[in-house]
This record gives C-alpha cells, structure tokens and sequence, in this order.
C-alpha cells in the first residue's frame, strides 16, 4: 500500500511562493522508485477538484492547467520518493485544498490524468494553501 503525506501548504500574501511536497511510502515492497505517475490537484471551497499539473514515469513530461502555466512546476526526486510542486506568483484563486496522487504504470495519459477521466489509485490527504494579504 502506497501512502502519500503533503506538506509545505501554509498562508502566504498574492505574488509570494510556495512549495508543497508529497513525500511517498510503502508499507510492503516498493515498486521502482519511477514507475508512478504524480499529479497534483486542488479544490476550492464550494468547486469541484481540478488536476493542477500532473507528471509522467515514462518520459517526465509535465502537463499543467492554464490558470497554473508559467507559475507552477511539477518535479520529483526518485530517491527521496518526493515529488514537489513549486508555486509562484500566486494569486487568491490559487487558494485550495491542494492534494497530490500517483498512478503507478508507464505510458499513462497525463493529460487525461490530469483532467480526471480516470480514478487514481493513490492520494494524499491534501493540504491548505490560502493566497490572502
């Protein structure tokens, strides 16, 4: 079973940066360090949860939303099995519960990943982000 544990979320003023981490376990084997696809996601008070930005195992092509592109980016570190999402420019509409996922298997759609026409196998517990001056 694979377990996920954000961390990094937090109050932060429009224009300021965060970076929330997803830091990944497994409480029996572990399948190669590579071999899940990340996602992060978020949902706003009252709205449905949106794929954010969602990365690849194959080939560690990225995909983000368009209200995130430019500001945001999705990485990883296969060896301390932490994937990350670096937030800049943010803005209060960027203010979300924000979760991060992972769906084991290569060549993944991440773009549907990210668009949630799938179920994903795997989520955090997710983590505040509050844009506010």
């Amino acid at each position: 079973q694979l377990q996920l544990v954000e961390s990094g979320g937090g109050l932060v003023q429009p224009g300021g940066s965060l970076r929330l981490s997803c830091a990944a376990s497994a409480t029996s084997g572990w399948p190669l360090e590579d071999y899940y696809n990340i996602g992060w996601f978020r949902q706003a008070p009252g709205k449905e949860r949106e794929g954010v930005s969602c990365m690849s195992s194959t080939d560690g092509s990225t995909d983000y939303a368009d209200s995130v592109k430019g500001r945001f980016t999705i990485s990883r570190d296969n060896a301390k099995k932490t994937a990350y999402l670096q937030m800049n420019s943010l803005k209060p509409e960027d203010t979300a519960v924000y979760y991060c996922a992972a769906e084991p298997g290569r060549d993944v759609n991440i773009q549907a990943m990210c668009a949630g026409a799938f179920a994903l196998d795997h989520w955090g517990q997710g983590i505040q982000v509050t844009v506010s001056s």
